[in-house]
């Protein structure tokens, strides 16, 4: 039991060529976002372990920071036999404590850095996720188009479809 729809053969008229180029089309753009998705993603992994990893260093930094400066504090409430000595030693361990503050500053700015930038990557990935998600909905409305012969349902789909692709373009605006 074979029926013709309106203005369409079996397999394909006349109607059905516009509406599957369209649909081809709207799967390559939600490919691309996918795509674009993912790796917004894996590089937002990647730079929160960067972040992480300057966390821990800044800590490692600090932790050395007060061990120099505990060392300088009881070498200067001692009353030792070469004071000299003593002072000499006191000294240096302060400027090590000073050297690991500033170094620890230093790496501070270099994680708050990582974190903004992983921060706009975030930002990125939800305007190509929801791009995809824009797309596969107007994939889906056009669709409809074959199912029920109505032009409507392609038109909309196109819409939607435009829609979609602006949302995905403007993840390559995200600063």
């Amino acid at each position: 039991m074979h029926e013709v729809m309106e203005g369409h053969e079996e397999h394909g008229g006349p109607g059905t060529l516009p509406v599957a180029v369209t649909m081809s089309i709207l799967a390559v753009l939600v490919a691309m976002a996918t795509l674009m998705g993912h790796r917004a993603g894996t590089e937002e992994i990647l730079l929160q372990a960067q972040a992480s990893d300057q966390w821990a260093f800044y800590q490692a930094k600090n932790i050395r920071a007060h061990e120099m400066q505990s060392v300088a504090d009881i070498l200067g409430s001692l009353a030792p036999a070469d004071k000299e000595k003593a002072e000499s030693l006191r000294e240096k361990y302060v400027k090590q404590g000073e050297r690991y503050e500033k170094e620890k500053d230093e790496i501070s700015d270099k994680a708050k850095e990582l974190e903004s930038e992983r921060e706009r990557l975030a930002k990125r990935e939800d305007r190509f996720d929801a791009a995809e998600v824009i797309l596969e909905i107007a994939l889906i409305i056009c669709s409809l188009t074959l199912l029920t012969t109505k032009k409507f349902f392609w038109y909309s789909g196109m819409f939607i479809g435009v829609v979609g692709l602006v949302v995905g373009l403007s993840g390559f605006l995200v600063r």
